[in-house]
């Protein structure tokens, strides 16, 4: 069990937010499968402050999707302040993240993201109005530093400590590395033996394996898991499962394609239909990855224009495995 305030986190299973991917029908999917706590897609202070009303539907939170961290980014105190204030009164959240570790060009760019880290005493100071502006917890995810000649995340986060912030995330990489090479746990130890409040581990976790390993070596209280969930939210259930002493199960084909389908219907419910499979083009594919001669299938899967088109392909996939 984790705390965060006065937030009671019932498993240590977290996930990331992911741009395109942690909308509320990813987060109940999520939630189904024992999740402790699903973030959002991060949001702009900037969208908030202006009423954006693309981004004000993205701050609606069902009420399968609980507990849930919403994400904010930017730079300037005024607008974060602003728009955490609107999260904290007006939204459905339970938790305020700040982001520090975007790493895209468009995001630091304009100083959020990854470059906040880059100025310790402002990110502190943002970090600590926004504190004393809201009654929600407020935390922050980030990562090593700019690049390795620049890894402050650990004096960083001590000043956020102080400024109240009530949990960290680390993900094990620098800016500079993207999402590429490989992160370094060996830093969210050095992080969890030097902070008091709970230290969120991130970075390369794709199996069971890995989670309990992370665990392990970095006596982290948690742990995030970004990329490896999409198309596979069944790793949640295989974590859950072993952390309750449960027996792991193997995923059948037919759990897999339901679930794909069950996530494009929970989409469709969200969005409308159109915008839905334009984003299930991109998504339903990883269902299928690792299973048997599916890359004809997944090339199928990127065209899609209906959901009827998208339950075609995947039962003729089913009657192929059957067949063979």
């Amino acid at each position: 069990m984790l705390q965060i305030k006065d937030k009671i986190i019932s498993s240590p299973v977290i996930v990331a937010p992911m741009a395109g991917i942690s909308n509320d029908a990813f987060r109940q999917l999520c939630y189904e499968f024992g999740a402790g706590l699903v973030y959002t897609e991060m949001v702009s202070d900037k969208a908030i402050y202006y009423e954006n009303k693309k981004t004000l539907e993205m701050l609606k939170v069902s009420k399968e999707s609980h507990p849930v961290s919403m994400q904010l980014f930017g730079s300037d105190i005024q607008t974060m302040v602003h728009a955490a204030k609107v999260l904290d009164k007006h939204t459905d959240c339970d938790i305020i993240d700040i982001n520090m570790g975007c790493p895209v060009n468009k995001v630091v760019k304009t100083g959020a993201g990854s470059a906040l880290m880059k100025h310790e005493d402002e990110a502190a100071v943002i970090v600590k109005q926004i504190v004393g502006n809201v009654n929600k917890p407020v935390t922050v995810k980030m990562r090593l530093g700019w690049d390795r000649e620049h890894m402050n995340y650990l004096s960083l986060a001590k000043k956020l400590e102080e400024a109240g912030a009530s949990a960290i995330a680390l993900h094990a990489r620098t800016r500079s590395q993207m999402y590429e090479g490989h992160s370094d746990w060996s830093h969210i130890r050095i992080l969890k033996e030097n902070l008091r409040i709970p230290v969120i581990g991130n970075g390369d976790v794709t199996s069971a394996e890995d989670f309990f390993r992370m665990q392990k070596e970095t006596g982290c209280d948690a742990v995030m898991i970004g990329r490896g969930l999409i198309g596979n939210p069944f790793l949640i259930k295989e974590i859950s499962d072993l952390l309750e002493g449960k027996e792991r199960k193997e995923i059948t084909v037919e759990e897999k394609l339901f679930c794909c389908l069950a996530h494009a219907r929970k989409l469709i419910r969200l969005k409308g239909e159109k915008l839905a499979i334009g984003e299930m083009r991109g998504i339903a594919p990883h269902y299928l990855s690792g299973m048997y001669h599916a890359s004809v299938y997944k090339a199928k899967m990127n065209q899609i224009r209906s959901y009827e088109e998208l339950e075609q392909i995947l039962q003729e996939y089913k009657k192929f495995l059957a067949e063979r």
